[in-house]
């Protein structure tokens, strides 16, 4: 191999080699960043409630800050403006029931999702006996708004199709303003009957934190990088060996 490729080469692997080393790094780091966060995360959902952010807080309010976090609210459902959203939860295949709640104390809305109901219960009146009525506390986890839709699906609000829990569009497809850009999990009650819907408490916390097997494949591959370069090298000081023989 002439000294221009050898150089080359030996370059390309250097180049590898410490890309490699730079991904890995950077894998370590965003294991140590979610690992944070799923401590905040557990701290907040396990925290005792506190009341939702206001209006002065709400350009303000962010997932890094507030998600999860356990919070009440006070006031009376609007129950004829309620929204079903599509779900897959633990109990089967169904729906969300979001429904607005209007604030006693200043008159701004909140969405609150108030758990999951079957489709053989997604007609109001198949539930209305279980309506809190009046004046209610709501305690549950700050979410934030879920833009758009789901996988490969878009809400539709013209024919009543939701496929995510998209705060701003549920507000204006429902005639709501003065809306929090948040929407509340409420907390799961004790149950008073076997048919009982919608059941709260069902949110469903998991991050997925793969980044050690990233780091140990980044540094697997710097490490293969550099053993191909020693035997290259190696292979190469044999060769000029012999030739000078």
């Amino acid at each position: 191999m002439r000294g221009g490729a050898r150089a080359a080469t030996a370059a390309v692997a250097v180049l590898l080699f410490a890309g490699f080393i730079a991904l890995g790094t950077w894998q370590v780091e965003r294991r140590a960043w979610k690992l944070d966060l799923i401590e905040r995360v557990e701290q907040r959902v396990h925290a005792p409630a506190v009341a939702a952010p206001g209006p002065a807080s709400w350009p303000t309010v962010s997932a890094a800050r507030d998600e999860y976090r356990h919070v009440r609210v006070s006031g009376t459902f609007l129950h004829d403006r309620e929204t079903l959203v599509q779900a897959v939860t633990t109990l089967g295949a169904g729906f969300w029931v979001l429904t607005p709640l209007r604030q006693s104390h200043d008159g701004h809305v909140v969405l609150v999702n108030r758990g999951f109901v079957p489709p053989e219960a997604r007609e109001r009146a198949a539930r209305s006996a279980m309506e809190p009525a009046g004046e209610t506390s709501v305690t549950g986890l700050l979410r934030m708004t879920e833009p758009k839709g789901g996988f490969l699906r878009s809400n539709d609000a013209a024919g009543g199709r939701w496929y995510s829990r998209d705060v701003q569009a549920i507000a204006a497809a429902r005639g709501l303003a003065d809306v929090a850009p948040y929407f509340i999990d409420a907390d799961g009650t004790p149950a008073a009957g076997e048919r009982d819907w919608p059941v709260g408490g069902l949110t469903v916390i998991r991050f997925q934190n793969n980044h050690l097997v990233y780091a140990l494949t980044w540094y697997a591959l710097a490490l293969m990088v550099a053993a191909a370069a020693w035997r290259v090298w190696r292979e190469q000081k044999r060769r000029g060996k012999a030739a000078a023989r």
